[in-house]
């Protein structure tokens, strides 16, 4: 057992305070994100130029969560407990990712990047990215969607998990995995950043929709399960005086609960940028056709102008 993981039941106390543990790359990442899209979010305002306080307000908060879930006791025990590790997975892959993606970090650093120096280089291969093959495959849904199941099937039922987890390293590896898999899951369906690529609002509801129902079933069977499906965690689970099964039970009650609520949100805000898009597109419309007419309008006026004739 490595010297930082907990030897003493976990409380709730615990798992928010600062315990040792290994390099904290990941509270870095946060911190080195929150960094970069506060400078530049300020350059926009002292430019006088509109930034919504909203978006950077998001961001933010993803960034201070994803230090917190990375970086706090939570990540302690999450080497010794199963429960804990689902919890830090749920949190980095439907969490995280959608707090981040509304802070539109994408947009803020086209915005906000200088168009001299450096920042020409930033802009060129921003704009170089965003005509890339490789990400108008990485984004679509054929892939995006794989990826994001795979990181609960493919790694606990194909026994992926034993393996990595049990390498150095392994524990933090796989955190990086379950958060950007979120990302790319989550960029297509709730980003307003330019993209290489988009899909139509009724894609993006089903996207979710198939998410949540394999993602429900996934913490079902976890729940029922007889034998432990990472055995990775079960010296350590019992060196906490915990049930290896009954901890592994957590794990699929987080994943079939609290893993649901982020994709509910998801798909409220999306039925949401569904209904006013279509409501902004009717009104234009009739706008133009209040303006210009319409070829139906035109031909029914026609018709009418004929029918008078006749009876004159």
């Amino acid at each position: 057992m490595s010297a930082w993981i907990p030897d003493t039941a976990p409380t709730l106390a615990a798992f928010f305070s600062l315990l040792p543990g290994p390099f904290p790359l990941l509270p870095l990442i946060a911190t080195v994100l929150a960094v970069a899209y506060l400078v530049g979010a300020i350059r926009l305002w002292r430019q006088g130029r509109r930034w919504p306080v909203w978006r950077a307000v998001s961001f933010l908060v993803g960034c201070g969560a994803l230090a917190a879930t990375t970086g706090l006791g939570v990540e302690a025990y999450g080497y010794a407990l199963l429960s804990v590790f689902m919890f830090q997975q749920l949190t980095l892959m439907m969490a995280i990712p959608p707090l981040l993606v509304l802070g539109s970090p994408g947009t803020l650093l086209l915005r906000a990047t200088p168009h001299h120096g450096p920042g020409k280089a930033v802009l060129r291969a921003a704009h170089r990215g965003l005509r890339c093959a490789a990400a108008r495959w990485a984004l679509s849904p054929w892939v995006a969607l794989p990826i994001y199941l795979a990181s609960f099937y493919g790694l606990y039922l194909a026994g992926f998990a034993d393996d990595i987890l049990s390498i150095p390293g392994g524990h933090v590896a796989m955190e990086v995995l379950f958060l950007l898999a979120g990302i790319v899951f989550t960029i297509p369906i709730l980003s307003s950043d330019p993209l290489p690529m988009r899909i139509s609002h009724g894609g993006r509801a089903l996207d979710v929709f198939a998410e949540a129902a394999l993602h429900a079933f996934f913490g079902v069977f976890l729940m029922m399960a007889t034998t432990m499906l990472v055995t990775q965690f079960v010296a350590s689970t019992e060196a906490l005086g915990i049930d290896p099964l009954e901890d592994q039970r957590v794990a699929g009650g987080l994943a079939w609960s609290y893993g649901e609520a982020p994709t509910l949100l998801m798909l409220v805000y999306v039925m949401h940028r569904w209904f006013r898009d279509d409501t902004a597109r009717a009104a234009a419309d009739d706008r133009f056709a209040d303006a210009h007419g319409t070829s139906e309008l035109d031909a029914y006026n026609a018709y009418l102008s004929k029918l008078g004739k006749k009876d004159i």
